[in-house]
């Protein structure tokens, strides 16, 4: 990305930074005041993408925010239903099903491969 101005360039980096920081911060509220563990903050991160994603909110912020809402678990959620609809706008019900996969193939195989290695490598006990 390439803009006329140092000065812009500087600004999409602070509103990554910040939107990031707050989708991170949300989450550590839900552990800490909710007390809630991280396995069901998690869950409820990726809920919100998914929510936000079905009301037309999460596109904006990830054209305003760029990696700081495109990185963060919220955006798991948000590929989750921009595959769902997508798929089921062009293949109907079954559609659902297929656009999930589609979408979250590449980052569900990388998760199971990268576990399995670092449970080969660290031999974890249990």
């Amino acid at each position: 990305m390439e803009l006329d101005k140092k000065g812009e360039i500087d600004v999409i980096y602070l509103w990554a930074f910040v939107v990031g920081g707050l989708i991170c911060v949300i989450g550590q509220l839900i552990m800490d005041v909710g007390k809630l563990p991280p396995s069901q903050t998690m869950v409820i991160l990726v809920v919100a993408g998914a929510v936000a994603d079905g009301l037309g909110w999460y596109e904006p912020l990830t054209s305003f925010a760029g990696a700081g809402a495109s990185v963060p678990i919220t955006s798991f959620g948000n590929a989750l239903v921009h595959g769902a609809l997508a798929e089921a706008h062009k293949d109907g019900v079954i559609g659902v099903l297929t656009g999930i996969f589609e979408v979250t193939s590449a980052g569900i195989s990388a998760s199971i491969l990268f576990g399995f290695l670092a449970a080969l490598v660290f031999q974890p006990k249990g």
